[in-house]
């Protein structure tokens, strides 16, 4: 009968160093994507402003007709999303408060037949690991 034994002392370094080097890659992959996540909480918040603004638009006739006053929108800082603010021909802006990984979005509205497409930018300083792919350069 033989005797049973465990694993030995080199068969538990391999796997540490392969749990370790796994773990090495993942992580920040893995604070990546939290960041782009957090990041992302603007855009959905910026969806109330943008049925704002396209209700203001056709109900004045016109995009250039379009700003802060008019809308009737307002919106308050939530934990990763600064207040967003709709500007001249509905211009939207969406700060991000996420310390070093914060980005200002911008959604311009553009008129098309029968109603707006919009158009997502950052500042091109931005890293594009931080920003959500909806709004990221094509």
């Amino acid at each position: 009968m033989k005797r049973q034994r465990g694993f030995t002392l080199i068969e538990l370094m391999i796997v540490i160093a392969i749990v370790s080097i796994l773990t090495a890659i993942a992580l920040p992959l893995y604070l990546d994507y939290v960041m782009r996540t957090k990041n992302s909480e603007c855009l959905n918040l910026a969806a109330a402003a943008k049925l704002s603004v396209a209700e203001t638009a056709q109900d004045r006739g016109s995009l250039s007709l379009v700003n802060a006053t008019n809308t009737g929108y307002v919106s308050s800082a939530t934990e990763y999303c600064d207040a967003i603010e709709v500007g001249d021909n509905g211009v939207i802006t969406a700060p991000t408060l996420t310390g070093s990984g914060a980005v200002t979005f911008t959604l311009t509205p553009v008129a098309t037949q029968g109603g707006l497409d919009w158009n997502c930018s950052v500042p091109v300083t931005t890293n594009p690991v931080l920003v959500p792919a909806e709004c990221r350069a094509e």
